[in-house]
């Protein structure tokens, strides 16, 4: 079996590509790093080692690389044959690529399908979008009755990192792809390790408001006690319990909106928190915590779920209040997010700010509980 997969980079190599050759895939790897490039058609593979006490070692083979920028004509040709074509390149850069797998899926007369591994919302979505621009109108139905672009959520903690060997990734042992069935044209791909379910949506909420919001949460808790790393934060008693009661909140949304089964719900976060305290991956409290402006948005990680709590269940949500508070209060001087959150606090005052970054209205009961915690975080800390 044949597969395309776009971006060589650390989540490409260390996550997808893995699981491709473990289902018995050679992948073709499409990337515009040359450096990449160069290694993967010299050597014919990789090794991928895990985060954790045992440090196992995949040794990835039947791999093989394309450089876009130069063989655009070779990505086409390999995109016409393959089985299955992947891509994690990074929301802005799959416009970029829309018109290679255009071309490619031009010349198919069978059935394939493209699975973008993003973190983002709907990026298969977004990539056929991009991909039918580039076809001919009366082209488009007779494309989509042989290409499926099911959406997916792909969840797997690769950290930063520097290896002598430039092809080697570490990764954590844990990893999540579920893909929605629904949208597959002809058979499933066969891939071991993905998830197949009838509709993406609680899954992606699962994870944004389990992962994306615990994390976010250990961050700012663990910037107030004085943590530079994720794990070495939730050393701290207080960072911990805080964590562990904002995803108890959030669990409490999603078993209600979506019906999870409450004991496997709380087996999942467990899972979570311990991934974050993993010793053998260090995330910076900074890297985690960066841009609280986005991460206050209505539609994110802390106010989202604060939000939806509040309707279906008819109640404040205290810790994920707490948690937005403790976002207010990020200081780092060095992101530039951060330092307009402060300058608003500081020259018109923390409800102006709560308002503004957040579009909360100030007779919205959170709101009010917000600012309460921020005042108690500001006297006694988390």
């Amino acid at each position: 079996m044949q597969a395309v997969h776009f971006g060589a980079g650390n989540i490409g190599r260390g996550f997808i590509g893995s699981l491709l050759y473990q289902s018995g895939y050679e992948t073709c790897f499409v990337d515009v790093n040359s450096e990449v490039v160069e290694q993967l058609n010299e050597r014919k593979e990789y090794r991928v080692v895990l985060a954790d006490e045992s440090q196992e070692e995949l040794v990835v083979k039947n791999v093989r690389a394309l450089n876009s920028s130069i063989e655009a004509d070779r990505v086409i040709e390999t995109i016409a044959t393959a089985d299955i074509v992947t891509a994690a390149v990074g929301p802005a850069v799959l416009p970029h690529i829309a018109k290679l797998v255009a071309e490619g899926l031009r010349k198919r007369d069978s059935p394939v399908n493209i699975i973008a591994c993003e973190n983002m919302v709907g990026g298969s979505t977004l990539l056929k979008e991009k991909v039918l621009e580039k076809i001919p109108q009366d082209e488009h139905d007779a494309i989509l009755s042989r290409a499926g672009f099911p959406d997916a959520a792909v969840d797997r903690i690769v950290p930063n990192q520097s290896n002598e060997d430039k092809l080697m990734v570490v990764v954590e042992p844990f990893y999540e792809w579920v893909v929605e069935e629904s949208k597959v044209v002809g058979d499933k791909p066969a891939v071991n390790g993905i998830t197949w379910v009838p509709d993406l949506k609680p899954y992606i909420e699962r994870k944004l408001f389990t992962v994306n919001t615990g994390h976010a949460v250990a961050a700012y808790f663990g910037w107030q006690a004085g943590a530079q790393t994720i794990d070495e934060a939730l050393q701290k008693e207080g960072v911990s319990q805080a964590l562990k009661e904002t995803l108890r909140e959030t669990g409490q949304l999603l078993v209600a909106k979506y019906g999870f089964d409450q004991a496997d719900h709380t087996r999942y976060i467990e899972k979570i928190i311990g991934r974050f305290a993993n010793p053998h991956i260090t995330d910076d409290i900074t890297r985690v915590g960066r841009a609280p402006i986005r991460k206050l948005g209505g539609n994110d990680r802390l106010v989202s779920p604060a939000r939806q709590y509040e309707q279906l269940l008819d109640k404040t949500p205290v810790y994920l209040a707490k948690s937005i508070a403790a976002a207010l209060l990020y200081d780092y001087a060095q992101d530039p997010e951060a330092v307009e959150v402060q300058g608003e606090i500081e020259h018109n005052g923390v409800h102006s700010a709560l308002r503004k970054f957040t579009q909360l209205n100030e007779s919205n009961p959170l709101f009010a509980e917000v600012i309460e915690q921020y005042e108690s975080i500001q006297k006694k800390g988390i």
